[in-house]
């Protein structure tokens, strides 16, 4: 008798990513927003100015579609580019009056619909604080050869 193996960590987390892309299309929809206009607009929500390289890096978004991306939001009037001072050459990308309003409704969504599923499972921040070792670890593998998880991640 055989029996079937479990899925495997990449495939649990594929799975996690997808179904909660779907929950977080349906919270930004009551906004009229996507989840990827969602993310361009976290990113530049510090005010800041961020460049369009450093935008397609943070939303994992090829530079080309990102900029098909911030052409439509800017009809929509939700952001606007502006020479970098210090770099000419470098645009940078900031939110608008409108855009910031859209931003802080949709984060308020957000965080109500994502504390909701969290308390579901009686999470007190453990998923987050193991998902962020997990990226470290493997940010940590992908610049040391590839050591083994358990000299990365020691077992506590």
């Amino acid at each position: 008798m055989s029996s079937v193996p479990s899925p495997g960590l990449a495939h649990l987390l594929s799975h996690a990513e997808r179904r909660m892309g779907l929950r977080m299309a349906l919270v930004l929809a009551e906004e009229d927003c996507s989840v990827e206009q969602w993310r361009v607009l976290s990113v530049i929500a510090d005010g800041k100015g961020h460049p369009m390289t450093e935008i397609a890096d943070q939303v994992l978004m090829p530079a080309p579609s990102l900029t098909k991306l911030v052409d439509r939001m800017v009809a929509d009037n939700l952001v606007y580019r502006r020479p970098d001072r210090a770099d000419r050459r470098r645009v940078l990308l900031h939110l608008t009056a409108r855009g910031r309003t859209l931003h802080e409704r949709a984060a308020h969504r957000l965080l109500t619909d994502q504390t909701r599923l969290l308390d579901a499972m009686d999470d007190h921040g453990d998923l987050v604080r193991l998902l962020a070792r997990l990226t470290a670890a493997l940010d940590h593998a992908e610049g040391a050869g590839d050591e083994p998880a358990e000299k990365i991640l020691p077992v506590s």
